[in-house]
C-alpha cells in the first residue's frame, strides 16, 4: 500500500527541465498534427489507466466512481474531445482590419505556445486539475512539467504512471513531492506556470516567478456566498445545496461556502435542508458510498474547531478514525468567527441572515473577492445582486454546474485568482498572440517620413 510519495531529486527536476527546453527549441510540438496525436495519446492512456486511477480516488478520498467520473475523469475526456476538433482552428493565423494609417499593409495574429511549462495541481480533484491544463498545454503546443499534489500520494503515483506510459519524459514528466519540490520548482524560470490551489499558495507562487516576470494562470478559491432569498424554491433550493456541498464532501473551491438566508425563511430553510439530506443519504453519509471523507487529520481537526464557532443546528458528527465528517448546519455564527474568515473547505455551512438584499450586497463588497457566486430567488433580482457584486462566476437557482459548460470560461478574480481556462480559453491560456504585420515594397507611401509634410491629413485620419 503506497502511503507517501518520494521528493524528485534537483538533480533529477534539472534534467528534465534541460531536456523539455530542448524538446521545445526543436519545434516538433509546434506541428498541429503532433498536437493532434499527443492528444488522441492522452485520451487512449486514461482509457487504459482509468481503472487505477478511480481505484487510488477511492483509497485517498472515498471518491466513489460515478463521482470520480463524473467530476474528474469525464470531464478530461470531454477537454480532449474539443481540442481535437477545434485545435485547428484555433491554431490557424488570423487576418484582421488595417486601419488607413496601416495602407497599404496587412495585418495577422498568430497563436503561437509559450513554451516550457509548470502545471502545479491540488489534492481535491488532483486527475481533472492537473490533465485539464495538461490538455490546453498539449493544444497550445507546449511543453509540461506535472506537479501532482502529495496529500493523495494513491492518485499523485498512478498519475505518473499514466503520464510515463504514454509520453517522453522531454515532452510531458511528473515531478513529486512536497513543499521543498515546490520552491526548487518555482525557483526555475518557466515560460507559464498554472497554479491551482489556496489563495495563501498562489501568493507564494507569484512572488516567486515575479523575477522572471513569468505569466501566471492562479485558480484560486475564497468563500462563495449562498444566497437564499424569500421568494426562492425552498425544496429545489435546498435539493441543489445539499448536492453542491456533500459533493467531494465540500472540498471542492467552488463549493457553496456559506449560507445568506433571509429570514422569513430561514426555519423553512433549515427544515427543507434536512429533509433534502435524508432523501440523498436516506441511510446517512457515514457508510454511503457516495460520500467522500476529508483528505487528512489536519484538514478534519480544522473543520472539528469550526464547531465551536456556532450553534449546531443539524449534523456535527464526525469519526477521526475514517475522517468523516457529517454535513452540518451551524446557526449563530459571527462575521468575525473563524469558520467566516477562511475557506471552509468542507462539509459545514454556516449560516447568516439579512431582511434586505442591500446587505447581502454590503456583505460581500467589504470582503475579498469570491470564486463562486450562488442566489436563490427571482431571476430578476439575481441579476441585480450581480450587477452589484464581483465573483470569478455564479450561478442563479443553481450552484456549481457553471463548471461543466466549457464554453463559459472559468477562473477567478482578484484573491480568487487570475486568468481562465476551458477549451479554447485553455489553448489561449499556454498561447502568445504575436502581431504581424505585413507591408508590400512596391509601394512606399510617403506620409509617415520627416518633415511630415501630409500632417494635417494624418490628423484627421487619426481623430
Amino acid at each position: 500500500m503506497i502511503m507517501s510519495v518520494s521528493n524528485t531529486p534537483t538533480s533529477r527536476i534539472d534534467a528534465l527541465v534541460s531536456a523539455q527546453r530542448a524538446f521545445y527549441a526543436g519545434g516538433e510540438s509546434r506541428d498541429v498534427s503532433y498536437r493532434k496525436a499527443r492528444l488522441r495519446a492522452l485520451r487512449e492512456g486514461i482509457s487504459k489507466w482509468e481503472k487505477p486511477l478511480c481505484d487510488a480516488l477511492w483509497h485517498d478520498l472515498h471518491k466513489s466512481y460515478e463521482e470520480a467520473y463524473m467530476t474528474e475523469i469525464g470531464l478530461v475526456y470531454g477537454e480532449i474531445s474539443d481540442a481535437l476538433k477545434h485545435v485547428s482552428r484555433w491554431a490557424r493565423r488570423r487576418r484582421c482590419v488595417t486601419p488607413l494609417t496601416g495602407m497599404p499593409s496587412s495585418s495577422y495574429i498568430i497563436r503561437e505556445p509559450l513554451g516550457c511549462t509548470l502545471i502545479m495541481s491540488p489534492w481535491n480533484y488532483p486527475v481533472q486539475l492537473l490533465l485539464s491544463p495538461l490538455v490546453g498545454a498539449i493544444a497550445a503546443g507546449c511543453t509540461a512539467i506535472l506537479k501532482p499534489s502529495p496529500y493523495v500520494p494513491e492518485v499523485s503515483t498512478v498519475l505518473q504512471q499514466l503520464i510515463e506510459d504514454t509520453f517522453p519524459e522531454e515532452y510531458v514528466a511528473v515531478v513529486q513531492g512536497n513543499r521543498e519540490v515546490n520552491a526548487d520548482l518555482l525557483s526555475r524560470r518557466f515560460d507559464l506556470v498554472f497554479f491551482t490551489g489556496s489563495p495563501a499558495l498562489g501568493r507564494v507562487v507569484m512572488e516567486a516567478q515575479a523575477k522572471y516576470l513569468t505569466p501566471l494562470v492562479l485558480e484560486l478559491g475564497g468563500k462563495s456566498p449562498c444566497i437564499v432569498d424569500k421568494d426562492a424554491d425552498l425544496r429545489i433550493a435546498a435539493r441543489r445545496i445539499v448536492w453542491g456541498k456533500c459533493l467531494n464532501s465540500g472540498q471542492t473551491c467552488i463549493a457553496p461556502d456559506y449560507l445568506f438566508l433571509h429570514e422569513d425563511i430561514k426555519d423553512a430553510f433549515v427544515a427543507a435542508f434536512k429533509e433534502e439530506l435524508a432523501a440523498l443519504y436516506p441511510d446517512g453519509t457515514q457508510s454511503a458510498e457516495h460520500y467522500v471523507h476529508i483528505v487528512s487529520d489536519k484538514a478534519f481537526k480544522r473543520l472539528q474547531g469550526y464547531l465551536a464557532d456556532g450553534t449546531v443546528l443539524a449534523g456535527g458528527r464526525s469519526d477521526p478514525e475514517t475522517r468523516w465528517f457529517e454535513p452540518t448546519l451551524l446557526d449563530n455564527v459571527s462575521p468575525d468567527a473563524p469558520v467566516m474568515q477562511e475557506e471552509i473547505f468542507g462539509p459545514i455551512f454556516p449560516i447568516l441572515t439579512f431582511r434586505e438584499r442591500r446587505e447581502v450586497e454590503d456583505f460581500v463588497n467589504s470582503r475579498e473577492k469570491p470564486l463562486a457566486f450562488y442566489y436563490f430567488g427571482k431571476k430578476e433580482h439575481g441579476w441585480d445582486l450581480l450587477s452589484g457584486t464581483t465573483s470569478g462566476g455564479a450561478c442563479i437557482n443553481d450552484v456549481i454546474m457553471h463548471i461543466a459548460n466549457s464554453k463559459m470560461p472559468f477562473g477567478g478574480v482578484g484573491n480568487s485568482g487570475m486568468g481562465s481556462y476551458h477549451s479554447e480559453r485553455s489553448f489561449l491560456a499556454f498561447s502568445h498572440e504575436r502581431s504581424v504585420l505585413c507591408t508590400p515594397t512596391g509601394i512606399d507611401l510617403k506620409f509617415r517620413y520627416m518633415p511630415y509634410r501630409l500632417f494635417n491629413l494624418v490628423k484627421k485620419m487619426l481623430h
